[in-house]
């Protein structure tokens, strides 16, 4: 509404830029962080388990362990993109038809969407005087009258509107990404060394990782990094144990 604002009225422009400059953390971008935060976490706790475990059961074999955590890695990117480009689209799909089907209501019956309007500005405290005529004035411009009744009664708006490659690909190299961390020691080392090296850059990107979400969150940075680091040394002796049971015969 404040950008079809500043480009209608040329004198606000100063002021509505001031106000989507100071209000910006509310939403661009907000799903493309969510969906890298939590792509990078995915695959950071999938190869990290797989490391973990491949070097329980071939007894720290570096080969065995990079062919495992590059065949997870990629597997866990093209599932997390496939899944998140899936339920944005499927998401906005929803969105766009609950806006379809508001339109042809508006179309059928005018009259009682503007009474509907109304009642929704006086809850926002407007006497029925004043709310009527503003719905009568918003209805004059079509889009904006559909755009606010979309916003009221349904909650939706053009900028919640999920984008299915936008989520697809941040979903998919954040994934890889996180997936990636755990191997890197095993390009330059090998055996106990390598192994022990992955473990604490792991545990060191599962508590950076825990931290990050609080860009999203309002929970303490270290809190959640300290969490996101115990998930990760519980989940490195499990899979770690499960490799040593079921070894591989010399």
């Amino acid at each position: 509404m404040l950008h079809n604002l500043s480009r209608e009225k040329p004198f606000s422009e100063n002021i509505t830029e001031r106000i989507l400059s100071r209000e910006k953390w509310h939403g661009r971008g907000g799903n493309w962080i969510t969906d890298s935060i939590y792509g990078i976490n995915d695959g950071l706790g999938a190869v990290f388990g797989i490391v973990s475990g491949v070097a329980g059961a071939t007894e720290n074999q570096t080969h065995y362990i990079v062919i495992s955590g590059l065949a997870g890695m990629i597997a866990s990117a093209l599932s997390m993109g496939a899944g998140a480009y899936l339920a944005a689209k499927s998401q906005k799909e929803v969105y766009e038809a609950e806006i379809s089907k508001e339109k042809r209501e508006i179309e059928e019956n005018p009259q009682e969407e503007i009474e509907e309007m109304a009642l929704f500005y006086q809850l926002q405290g407007f006497n029925e005087e004043e709310a009527k005529w503003i719905a009568e004035k918003l209805y004059q411009k079509p889009e904006h009258f559909l755009s606010a009744m979309v916003s009221s009664e349904l909650g939706l708006s053009q900028a919640s509107f999920p984008r299915p490659w936008n989520a697809c690909l941040s979903a998919s190299l954040s994934t890889a990404l996180g997936a990636f961390i755990p191997l890197i020691p095993f390009f330059f080392l090998s055996g106990v060394w390598a192994i022990t090296l992955s473990f604490f850059i792991s545990l060191i990107a599962h508590f950076l990782v825990g931290a990050a979400k609080t860009l999203i969150t309002t929970r303490s940075w270290l809190y959640s990094g300290l969490e996101m680091t115990v998930v990760g040394i519980i989940e490195a002796v499990v899979t770690y144990s499960l490799g040593l049971l079921f070894r591989l015969p010399a």
